[in-house]
Parts: structure tokens; C-alpha cells; sequence
């Protein structure tokens, strides 16, 4: 499979002409961050990771999205952590779109490129350099896991997409896919992450409005995309983050494919708050 592009922001700081009116845009439903509001100034730095910045695009909010964090990582060569997560019970997702990546998960050492998957469950030992001479850039989605008496922990998963063949959606003749990394019906897993595909004209046939809460940051391409009562646009480096229930579908724009990193969270019953005694 030929090697595909990934948008990965470069950070600086736009010029003083630029006109202010852009495209960001959040509502009490979704919220879109395109592309260039990602500048040096928004960025954000971590404990104990060195030669790091993190762009932080979601994190739990009260009223919004409020299972998952996700945030995009640019760390400079030689730099990363030994100690990248300090909250307990907090599985990972990384998800790497330019340079090279050394993971050390469970006492192994695992290299990865562009396209490089790696599912961190909770309580693992782990830790991640940048190998090479240019920035390491990556997506890293954090979630506190969700246990099930009588279900065990996810085990860890390292994979690159091109090992995988996407599902072609029923009845879409192909022109919708989806990359699984994981099987959708283990039910030990309480979030997913997958790349979605769409072939220039492909679209999602109807507004789609359910549970799962999503975070998707556009790799590749252009589209519109409805969320809720509007219609955005939207093209490689942009992230939309939707709450649950908020409608949704695309059109997917050409001249090449559109494809997202999605976060969903799943397998799990809806918590429910004790209310008073009747």
C-alpha cells in the first residue's frame, strides 16, 4: 500500500495583516478548530516530557464532550518522556502522522512511522522517544478506561494502517471505508479509534445522531460536513468535536479522498445519576 498523506501542523504565528474572520467556530453542540488556529501561542506544555508542546483540541468539559482528551504532540528530535501519563486508570491511543517514534510498552521496544497505531491500555508502563532528526508529530487520545466485572483490560495493540484493509461500508460500492485497528466486537474495549475514507462524491446518507461522542481530525482532503443545524467546511489539519446526539454527515468534496482519525466511545452502559427517593 503506497504511503499516504498525513496533515500535521507546523505551529508559527500568522502575520499582523491577516484579517481576523475565520472558521473556528463552537456552539453549545460541536465545536470546529481548523487547521491554522493551531499557532505557537496556543500551545501548551506537560510534565516531565522534554523537547514537547501539545496542542490540546478536546478535554472533558461539563455540558460538552466529556469522556475522552485529545491531544496533537510535536516533540523535537531526541526529546519525549519516561513518564508521559500521570493520571491512573488512563488508556492511550497514539497515532503518529510525521517522523519516527520509539514506544517502549510492557518492557518492548517498538518503532513507529507515519500511519503507526498503538492502543496503551490502563496501568501500562510506558515511554516514547523521537528517533529521528526531524519533529515527531502525533495524536495521543486519553480516556479513563470504564472496567466490567468479568471483562478483562484490553491487551496492548501496535499496528500501521497499511497492514489493515479498510471495511467498505454495505451497500456504498466502496466509495466509504472504514480502518479498524481493533475488532469492534471486543467488548473489553471502551473506545475506538478508526480512519474513515471517502472517495470525492461519497457521503454519509443521513444525518446520523446517536451516543458515542467523537473527536475527528481531518488527514486528507476537503468536505462539508453537517453538524447539527449547519453546514462547515472542512479540510485536512481542521479537528470537529461533537457531543453526543449531535446530527451529523458529510459530502465529501474531491479532487482526492477525505479521510479523519475518529474517536468514538462505546461497549459501555450510560452512567446514571442517583437521583432522590420517591
Amino acid at each position: 500500500m503506497p504511503e499516504r498523506p498525513y496533515h500535521a501542523p507546523k505551529g508559527g504565528l500568522p502575520p499582523q495583516t491577516r484579517l481576523l474572520t475565520g472558521r473556528a467556530v463552537f456552539t453549545e453542540a460541536y465545536a470546529v478548530i481548523p487547521g491554522g488556529c493551531l499557532s505557537d501561542i496556543v500551545a501548551s506544555l506537560l510534565p516531565f516530557w522534554e523537547g514537547a508542546r501539545f496542542w490540546v483540541l478536546a478535554r472533558p468539559m461539563s455540558g460538552f464532550a466529556e469522556t475522552f482528551s485529545q491531544y496533537l504532540a510535536e516533540i523535537a528530535p531526541g526529546g519525549g518522556s519516561d513518564r508521559p501519563e500521570t493520571e491512573p486508570g488512563a488508556q492511550a491511543v497514539l497515532f503518529v502522522l510525521e517522523g519516527e517514534m520509539r514506544l517502549y510498552l510492557g518492557g518492548k521496544a517498538h518503532d513507529l512511522a507515519p500511519g503507526g497505531y498503538a492502543y496503551i491500555p490502563p496501568g501500562s508502563d510506558w515511554r516514547l522517544r523521537n528517533m529521528g532528526e526531524a519533529p515527531l508529530r502525533f495524536h495521543w487520545f486519553r480516556k479513563r478506561y470504564v472496567p466490567v466485572e468479568g471483562l478483562d483490560a484490553p491487551s496492548p495493540v501496535v499496528l500501521n494502517e497499511r497492514e489493515i484493509a479498510p471495511v467498505e461500508m454495505p451497500d456504498t460500492g466502496g466509495v466509504w471505508a472504514t480502518t479498524r485497528f481493533v475488532d469492534p466486537d471486543d467488548l473489553r474495549h471502551d473506545m475506538h479509534v478508526t480512519i474513515v475514507t471517502f472517495q470525492p462524491g461519497g457521503v454519509i446518507p443521513f444525518e446520523e445522531t446517536h451516543v458515542m461522542e467523537h473527536g475527528l481530525y481531518v488527514l486528507e482532503g476537503k468536505a462539508v460536513y453537517r453538524l447539527n443545524r449547519d453546514w462547515v467546511e472542512v479540510e485536512a489539519g481542521d479537528f470537529m468535536w461533537l457531543r453526543a446526539f449531535c446530527p451529523q454527515a458529510c459530502y465529501a468534496g474531491g479532487p482526492g479522498p477525505f479521510r479523519y482519525l475518529l474517536y468514538k466511545d462505546v461497549n459501555r452502559h450510560m452512567p446514571l445519576a442517583l437521583g432522590p427517593c420517591a
